[in-house]
Order: C-alpha cells, then sequence, then structure tokens
C-alpha cells in the first residue's frame, strides 16, 4: 500500500499489528505522539529527511540591536551566510564577477579562454573572502537564533543576506516522506512499544479462555526492533552536528 498522509501511516501501522483482529490498547494520543517522535528521528538522521536550501532575510533594525536573526523551527544546521558584501555599508562592486570579467574582456569576450577564466574567477573569489570574507557565525537549532560575529557599526537595516542552511522537509508537503520503508517500520515499531508498554501493568493477568497478558515480551522485542532499525539506518547517515556553525 502507498501511504501518502499522516492518517495512512497510522491506520498501515495500526494494521500491521493486527488491527482490526486484535484490538490495539494504546490511545490515539499516543499514537499521535510515536508518529511525531518517528518523523523528528527521520529529520535527524535519515538522508531523506532534510533538504540544503538558501534563505533570504532582510536585516532589520530589531535583528542588528539584539545582535541575533530568530530562524524558523525548520532549520536544522547553518552552512554558512553570504554574501558578506550584500550586508556591510559599502558601495565597492571591486570583486563582483561580472564587473571583473567585463573589464578584463570587454573588447571581445568571444575570445576568452575557458580555463584562464576559471582560474581568474576562483583567484577573484579567494580575494574577496581574504579582504571582505563571509561573517562567522554561531547557530543552535534549540535556540533557533543565528548570531552574526559582525561589528553592528557595519550593519546595514533593509539589507539582505542570503543564508546556506539544511531544513527538514515537511512531510505534508513532501507526502512521499509518509511512504519511505524505513519509516513505516519505525511507526510499526514504536506503536507496539507503546502498546506493550500499556499492558505491562496488566503483566500476568489471566484473560478469560485462560489467555495471560505477556506485555514484557512484547516489549523486549519491540525495543529490540527499534534499537536495529536505527543502527541501519545510522550506518547510512549521520547526524547534522557537523553542519552547525
Amino acid at each position: 500500500m502507498i501511504v501518502t498522509s499522516r492518517q495512512q501511516l497510522k491506520q498501515y501501522a495500526l494494521r500491521a499489528l493486527g488491527y482490526p483482529v486484535i484490538q490495539i490498547n494504546v490511545a490515539d494520543e499516543q499514537l499521535e505522539d510515536r508518529i511525531d517522535e518517528a518523523i523528528e528521528y527521520f529529520h535527524l538522521y535519515h538522508y531523506d529527511g532534510i533538504e540544503r536550501m538558501y534563505l533570504k532575510h532582510g536585516l532589520t533594525q530589531t535583528d542588528i540591536d539584539n545582535g541575533f536573526i530568530k530562524l524558523p523551527d525548520y532549520v536544522y544546521g547553518v552552512k554558512r551566510v553570504l554574501p558578506f558584501s550584500a550586508i556591510v555599508n559599502s558601495s565597492s562592486n571591486l570583486f563582483s564577477d561580472q564587473y571583473q570579467t567585463i573589464i578584463q574582456h570587454i573588447n571581445d569576450l568571444s575570445k576568452v579562454d575557458i580555463v584562464n577564466y576559471e582560474m581568474t574567477m576562483q583567484y577573484i573569489t579567494m580575494l574577496d573572502q581574504i579582504l571582505n570574507g563571509y561573517p562567522q557565525f554561531e547557530f543552535n537549532k534549540i535556540g533557533g537564533k543565528l548570531y552574526l560575529e559582525v561589528n553592528k557599526n557595519r550593519l546595514v537595516a533593509d539589507k539582505f543576506l542570503l543564508i546556506e542552511c539544511y531544513r527538514a522537509l515537511n512531510p505534508e508537503q513532501n507526502t512521499k516522506m509518509y511512504n519511505d520503508p524505513w519509516l513505516k517500520d519505525y511507526v510499526i515499531a514504536l506503536f507496539k512499544k507503546q502498546w506493550a508498554t500499556n499492558l505491562k501493568k496488566y503483566q500476568g493477568m489471566q484473560l478469560p479462555g485462560g489467555i495471560t497478558i505477556d506485555g514484557q515480551t512484547m516489549y523486549v522485542e519491540a525495543t529490540q526492533e527499534i534499537s536495529d532499525l536505527e543502527e541501519s539506518l545510522m550506518t547510512k547517515s549521520a547526524p547534522l552536528g557537523f553542519l552547525i556553525g
């Protein structure tokens, strides 16, 4: 079955556990919490859980006074902030690639040697970074604040800066996430563990027909399944810690 929504994912996992033939003793609120937990883990460690994007932000005087920029909750890591020249009070275009290209080859652009052009552009970029540089920054996902290590006097309100970052994919906008095989198996395992947790308080109770409740065994099985799934994911993906500035 192709799963394309949160509700379908919930029903798919319940059926995998035996519903409606078997009554699943888990509250709907608990199921919702476990789906949130699975999606959060997917975002953190699955290679398809995030995407690189460029976030455009217009500097405000409040940003400058506070010393930080508040980023959206879906931003998990920041790689760099660029270009520096766009947010400082400078009118120089000396290190614009387009400017340099036109000045050097204004007479006949058709005779530009591509190798020489590429080397020149790399050299110009290096000079730009040495003389102007990119702003140093600090960012923590929990705080959600991007701190620019820049003298406030060099920042200008109403200017735009570009933030290269990694954001969590919204499953409601990217519904294929719900159909990911790993995520479906992980949700099933989390549901199973929650079910077992609920049953453990009735451990050993005998039901009509001589059936004895054994939530502990189910709990151990579910815990092992979750551990195996997380281990398999970690061998394929890596957390975002190395991406955060």
